[in-house]
């Protein structure tokens, strides 16, 4: 893959007028969505930061359940692969919108936003700051010991056994108890909700889909409607009696916020915490780092980060306007590739080296603008407990021998990591 070429990657397909056919690529491999067994699974990507590869490219549709219901683009979407051009489509809000995105529910007729991430400024403002509140950094740090007890007790369950698979009985796990304590959903729904969710985002048809859409809104509209007559302290709760400058939401907003948050709290963090360990597990001097430096934490956790953007988000065009030579209409959609602009020479001194006194380390793997992802502050906080508690309790570890490492660098990761170290 290092050894990729724009003439290797250049394809043949039926592209809108306004694309020249030299610019049209086939990016599989740098969506997630082609497996490798590299210590850096990102490494692919690597070569796409050099001076001589166009400012933009075009991916034609890949077509597929997952496309049609994240509002990608049914013609195709530009290409924005550099760091600084990736900035501008996050910010320019007056040539790029968000409306629309990962709205799957429109694959089985709902008409509700997903609120806030498919909204627009100014409108998008009056939304994010309700929900800001309830898991703004301070609110987060509020939340610090039972994040930690969660995590301690885990660890701890699989201590002593000189063994565990890291992505599936914990990274697939810890982040989503911690979540449900949040929204208020009762433990039992666990499973469900994985099943639910992997069948969205990775069942591979569209039937599948759309019975997994079916069952878990059914559930969130039942789950909302009990909250409205028994309230709790939790964030469900506290959405279905929400006010905005002091009207209640409607029906249509307090689905499209819980619905979202729902979809966005499952499986984010666990590609990250699988992807984390397997490096760490690849690459024994970076444990061996951050376990003789604690201090390091909040930087390592920053650099895993940096160096596992798991997603790739897009915008649409809101008008007619030259870019760098081309020339985009209203309603063209654009892919921001993270796994190159978090990698830019330009923006990040050697890009591919794990430094976690890196300065200025402002990454696109929670997006940026005015959409930057509302669960940050909580993912960073889980990420770094969790370091600070794994290196108490376990001395170094490495892969079982026998597991397959292989790895789709992107949200869909990995579904099983067996590590194994030497009990204490």
């Amino acid at each position: 893959m290092s050894g990729q070429t724009l003439e290797s990657i250049r394809i043949d397909a039926e592209v809108p007028d306004n694309v020249p056919k030299d610019r049209v690529v086939d990016l599989a491999f740098a969506m997630g969505g082609v497996p490798n067994d590299l210590v850096d699974p990102y490494e692919p990507v690597g070569w796409m930061t050099g001076d001589d590869l166009p400012r933009l490219l075009f991916q034609p549709p890949a077509g597929g359940a997952l496309a049609a219901g994240a509002g990608m683009g049914g013609k195709g979407n530009w290409i924005a692969h550099r760091y600084e051009d990736i900035e501008r489509v996050y910010t320019d809000n007056d040539h790029f919108s968000n409306a629309g995105t990962a709205e799957f529910q429109r694959v089985i007729g709902e008409t509700f936003r997903s609120i806030p991430l498919a909204i627009d400024p100014p409108e998008h403002g009056k939304y994010r700051l309700f929900l800001t509140r309830f898991i703004s950094p301070a609110q987060v740090n509020r939340m610090e010991a039972r994040i930690r007890e969660v995590c301690v007790s885990m660890i701890e369950e699989f201590a002593h056994k000189g063994e565990v698979d890291v992505a599936w009985d914990f990274g697939r796990v810890f982040p989503v108890r911690i979540f449900m304590g949040l929204m208020g959903f009762p433990d039992a729904m666990f499973e469900q909700f994985l099943d639910w969710e992997w069948d969205i985002l990775h069942g591979g048809t569209i039937e599948k889909m759309q019975a997994a859409l079916r069952g878990v809104l059914g559930y969130l509209r039942q789950f909302m409607a009990e909250k409205r007559v028994n309230p709790d302290g939790h964030l469900v709760s506290s959405i279905v009696h929400g006010q905005i400058n002091g009207v209640p939401l409607t029906e249509e907003e307090q689905t499209g916020m819980v619905w979202f948050l729902w979809l966005g709290g499952l499986d984010t963090v666990a590609a990250t915490i699988s992807q984390m360990f397997r490096r760490m597990a690849l690459q024994p001097e970076i444990q061996t780092m951050i376990r003789e430096h604690p201090e390091l934490i909040n930087g390592a956790v920053e650099e895993f980060l940096r160096t596992q953007p798991i997603l790739s988000s897009s915008r649409r065009a809101t008008r007619d306007f030259e870019w760098h030579g081309m020339q985009i209409r209203a309603g063209d959609s654009f892919q921001c590739l993270n796994p190159a602009g978090n990698f830019d020479p330009r923006r990040f001194p050697n890009p591919r080296t794990f430094d976690p006194t890196r300065k200025g380390n402002r990454h696109f793997t929670f997006v940026g603008g005015v959409h930057t992802c509302l669960g940050a502050p909580l993912a960073r906080k889980e990420l770094r407990i969790l370091l600070e508690e794994w290196f108490k309790r376990i001395p170094e570890f490495r892969v079982k021998p026998g597991t397959d490492t292989t790895v789709f660098p992107g949200l869909l990761s990995i579904r099983n990591l067996h590590l194994v170290w030497e009990p204490r």
